[in-house]
């Protein structure tokens, strides 16, 4: 059912539909970005960060996150067993810290690594050079 009333925002909205004023935007015809991935509830933060790049400006349950999510990536440049034992040994730690609340930012619901699990990616890392992310990631305990 249309609406003899047209107000001034929708006119202006139809006229540039008729110039063409939004045809060939960016983006157009393209899928949305995100979907078919698992929801995140953190999304719109974790967009603002990339979006603004504020780095270490996050709250540390986040940073938390951040390093979790990225333990595997870094892995490569560990120069030895021990240093990543001790990295693991620390990022647990601080996990448990988050979980307890002891923390700044949005809760933390991370388990903590295996450092066995941990210390065999990074072996196959150091014996595939070129691949930093064997196993997919896939690390926790």
């Amino acid at each position: 059912m249309s609406s003899w009333y047209e107000s001034r925002i929708d006119r202006q909205i139809r006229e540039a539909q008729e110039r063409g004023e939004f045809d060939n935007l960016p983006g157009a015809g393209k899928p949305l970005p995100d979907r078919g991935t698992a929801y995140d509830e953190d999304w719109w933060i974790k967009a603002w960060i990339r979006r603004e790049n504020l780095t270490g400006l996050a709250p540390t349950s986040l940073r938390i996150r951040k390093e979790a999510e990225d333990l595997v990536r870094t892995l490569t440049g560990k120069p030895s067993e021990q240093a990543v034992r001790e990295s693991v040994a620390e990022l647990n730690e601080r996990i448990r810290r988050a979980r307890q609340g002891l923390v700044d930012g949005p809760p933390v619901l991370l388990d903590t690594f295996d450092p066995d699990e941990v210390v065999e990616i990074w072996r196959e890392q150091r014996a595939r050079p070129g691949d930093p992310t064997s196993k997919n990631g896939a690390v926790g305990g």
